[in-house]
């Protein structure tokens, strides 16, 4: 299941078009989440988007995001970010951080997504090979190309992360280019986000950060930059802390 988050009706009809169709490229069933007062409204938007096939859930303020995707087993979420209201992103992020499944944050400036190219930027970290199976996705259903964005790093672990993506890559049928960032592992996202403006993609697939240290805290992480500055939809990934326990 496809699960879009709406939190300003009168402002997501691209973003459930945007879903409905990749639900349908996906294979995927169909469902929106809201508040209950908007029900009668949001149906009159779906049937203005001729979206016929769905399901409608009402967020009990009881539960968290992450017990309602696991309790209707969505596959996929998508995070309206209505206009006016970025400050909200890490408090979403802060809601999202336990999610077993990407997440896309849609502001409501965006176009219709176009799957057309999805920018893939790539660090050292071993975490970093999650994102590969979505990004196979979105070639292999949506048609999508990939653009492998490898940080230019002094060490071979970023680079061995790319030729790991590569194997599972060259299994399917789809496009996908590798080409050297400028940055290193620290600033690939960032640099992503130039790279997908200058390209004309459609997303950007970017791994959250699996700790927050004070910097975090105080600032924001990584991936909150990356999603106030992105001119595009932003896929997050959450590393699986049980696969990256430290050893002693």
């Amino acid at each position: 299941m496809i699960l879009v988050y709406i939190q300003q009706l009168s402002t997501s009809k691209t973003l459930l078009q945007s879903a409905a169709k990749l639900a349908v490229q996906l294979g995927k069933s169909f469902a929106v989440l809201i508040v209950a007062e908007t029900e009668s409204e949001l149906k009159m938007v779906l049937k203005e988007c001729e979206i016929a096939d769905y399901q409608i859930f009402i967020k009990d303020s009881s539960k968290s995001l992450v017990e309602v995707c696991e309790a209707e087993e969505a596959s996929f979420l998508f995070i309206q970010l209505p206009e006016g209201q970025t400050n909200g992103i890490r408090r979403l992020l802060n809601d999202c951080r336990e999610l077993r499944i990407p997440y896309l944050f849609y502001k409501v400036l965006f176009n219709q997504l176009d799957l057309t190219k999805v920018i893939l930027p790539i660090g050292f970290l071993e975490e970093e090979l999650e994102k590969a199976q979505f990004a196979a996705a979105f070639g292999r259903f949506c048609g999508s190309e990939v653009k492998m964005l490898l940080a230019n790093d002094y060490g071979s672990k970023a680079a061995t992360n790319a030729d790991k993506m590569k194997e599972l890559f060259d299994k399917f049928d789809f496009s996908y280019t590798l080409v050297k960032a400028t940055k290193d592992s620290f600033k690939v996202e960032a640099e992503s986000i130039q790279v997908a403006e200058k390209e004309q993609a459609g997303m950007i697939i970017v791994s959250a950060s699996r700790d927050y240290g004070l910097d975090d805290i105080l600032f924001g992480p990584k991936e909150y930059h990356v999603l106030k500055k992105s001119p595009v939809p932003v896929l997050l990934v959450n590393p699986r802390g049980d696969l990256y326990a430290l050893c002693d």
